[in-house]
């Protein structure tokens, strides 16, 4: 293995979860990997969504040689459409929320509600309008409008409440090479929007949302519907809607048509810690690893305070 394969460790400013963070990063056989510290010292791509693991055995060999890296998890995924397990490591089950893009007319007909049908008549009928958009001054104005609308979302605290425009325009202007932008707008206003992550595999939804003033208008179904008929013209054969969820997220998800599909995750560990963390399934966040029948209690006793504190 060649030095000059793994570059030094780095820092840098990444946006995670919509929020501005310090990362150390370094680039292994061309690929772009972040470190995560905490209990467990993790390393995976650090833009997972977009990048493939090619050769694990490669990357782990670079790994081993790297004289100031020493993770205990290595951990990466499948992307859509490599379903199959294909590499001998310990691997969990992932999920996304795909929608196959068999056409619009096919999607119109045979994938979607008839509920949701009529939800995107309706937002016709009230004037919306869904089209392509620039990431210009007047449509980072809009983001901001719509971000500041509400400090809770999905009854959680919203991670882009109160960012002014030019933090907006800065992180969210890094990936505009690859993204197609979808605004909807109602009386020349933009009221939802849609940032659409292209690449061969599959479009991701990678922020979609709505005014919540306009509800009624239905614009998020209307937003899905421009997105299914880009992918279409593009040949893009899915639309990833992040992970598959629970509640009436994954309601509107299947009515929009998506459906769950279980993706490999691999977990390597590096050390001994990596091993027993394995074993003992540490390498998983106190969060993921409450039982469900606690989590459901825990979700409306949040719900019940964030409306408290929304008052």
């Amino acid at each position: 293995m060649s030095i000059n394969l793994v570059s030094p460790i780095r820092s840098k400013e990444t946006v995670i979860d919509g929020k501005t963070q310090k990362i150390e990063s370094l680039d292994i056989l061309g690929k772009e990997l972040i470190i995560t510290r905490g209990f467990l010292t993790f390393l995976q791509l650090e833009d997972e969504w977009f990048d493939d693991i090619d050769d694990p055995t490669l990357v782990i060999n670079a790994i081993k040689v790297h004289a100031n890296l020493n993770p205990d998890i290595f951990c990466f995924w499948q992307r859509l459409p490599d379903t199959t397990p294909k590499f001998n490591y310990y691997f969990e089950w992932d999920n996304v929320a795909a929608l196959k893009i068999k056409g619009y007319d096919y999607w119109w007909n045979n994938q979607i509600k008839s509920n949701t049908r009529g939800h995107i008549r309706k937002a016709q009928k009230k004037g919306v309008i869904v089209k392509e958009a620039e990431f210009d001054d007047a449509f980072i104005r809009g983001m901001v409008e719509i971000f500041n609308e509400t400090p809770i979302r999905q009854d959680k605290p919203f991670w882009h409440y109160g960012k002014d425009f030019e933090t907006v325009k800065r992180e969210f202007s890094r990936y505009l090479f690859r993204e197609t932008l979808i605004g909807a707008y109602f009386e020349d206003k933009l009221i939802g929007f849609i940032m659409l992550g292209c690449s061969d595999e599959y479009a991701t939804l990678g922020q979609i949302i709505s005014k919540i003033e306009h509800r009624d208008k239905n614009s998020t179904n209307a937003l899905i519907a421009k997105a299914v008929e880009i992918c279409e013209a593009k040949k893009i054969p899915f639309l990833v809607y992040a992970h598959w969820p629970s509640g009436s997220l994954a309601d509107f998800k299947t009515q929009n048509g998506f459906e769950k599909i279980d993706l490999p995750r691999y977990y390597i560990p590096m050390n001994w810690k990596g091993k027993l963390a394995l074993k003992y399934g540490f390498h998983h966040s106190w969060k993921e690893r409450v039982p469900e029948s606690i989590k459901v209690p825990l979700k409306q006793f949040r719900k019940m305070w964030n409306k408290l504190r929304k008052k």
